[in-house]
C-alpha cells in the first residue's frame, strides 16, 4: 500500500483496493465479472456512527432500501446482499431468534417461513444456550463457491437470515434475485 501511494499519490483509494482485490476472488469461486470502478477517494477519518445505519438481519427490503436511499439504487440492495451472502458466514446471534423466539402463530418459536426439515440442522448448529458468536455459512449447500445455490436455498426456505429470506419474498427484489445467476423458475 505505501510503495502503491508512492507510486500514485492521491490516486488509489483503499475502496478501490479492495473492490479491485474481491472481484478475482469472486471469480476463482466461479462467480460472475464486473467492470469495477475506480477513482475513489478515501474520506479520511473513520467514525463508529457512520456504521449504525448497515443492515441489520432482520430489516424489511422497504427498510433497506430507506438505508441506501442516499448512497445506490436501490434495485442494487439485492446484488450488494448477495454479493456477499452467496459466500459468507453469519454468527448465531444474528438469526437464533428464528429458531426458538420468533413472534409466530405456530406456537413453537420458529420462524415459519424456514423449512421445517431445515430446523434440526440449523438447531443444531446453534443450540439455543450455545455460543452465539459460531459461525454458520449462509449458503450451507455451496458456502465456497459463488453459485446459484444461495437462491435455490431461500426458494426452499433455507435462508439462514430473515432478510436474504425475504429477498424473494418481496416483489421489489424478487425479480432481480431471479435474474442475479440466471435462476429460472424461482
Amino acid at each position: 500500500m505505501t510503495r502503491l501511494e508512492a507510486a500514485c499519490p492521491g490516486m488509489v483509494s483503499c475502496a478501490d483496493i479492495l473492490a479491485l482485490a474481491v472481484m478475482p476472488q469472486t471469480q476463482f469461486t466461479k462467480g460472475a465479472s464486473w467492470k469495477v470502478p475506480t477513482r475513489r477517494r478515501d474520506d479520511c477519518v473513520s467514525l463508529a456512527f457512520e456504521t449504525a445505519n448497515l443492515p441489520a438481519s432482520r430489516d424489511s427490503i422497504e427498510l433497506q432500501k430507506l438505508r441506501f436511499t442516499d448512497k445506490i439504487n436501490s434495485i442494487h440492495i439485492c446484488e450488494y446482499i448477495t454479493n456477499g451472502h452467496a459466500i459468507g458466514t453469519s454468527a448465531c446471534q444474528f438469526f437464533k431468534d428464528r429458531l426458538y423466539n420468533f413472534n409466530t402463530t405456530t406456537g413453537n418459536g420458529v420462524d415459519p417461513s424456514i423449512d421445517p426439515a431445515f430446523i434440526p440442522q440449523l438447531q443444531a448448529l446453534c443450540p439455543q444456550n450455545g455460543d452465539a458468536s459460531r459461525r454458520v455459512a449462509l449458503d450451507t449447500s455451496s458456502p465456497n463457491t459463488f453459485d446459484a445455490s444461495f437462491f435455490k436455498n431461500l426458494k426452499s426456505g433455507r435462508g439462514i437470515l430473515q432478510l436474504d429470506q425475504k429477498l424473494l419474498e418481496d416483489v421489489s427484489t424478487r425479480n432481480y434475485a431471479q435474474r442475479f445467476l440466471g435462476i429460472r423458475g424461482l
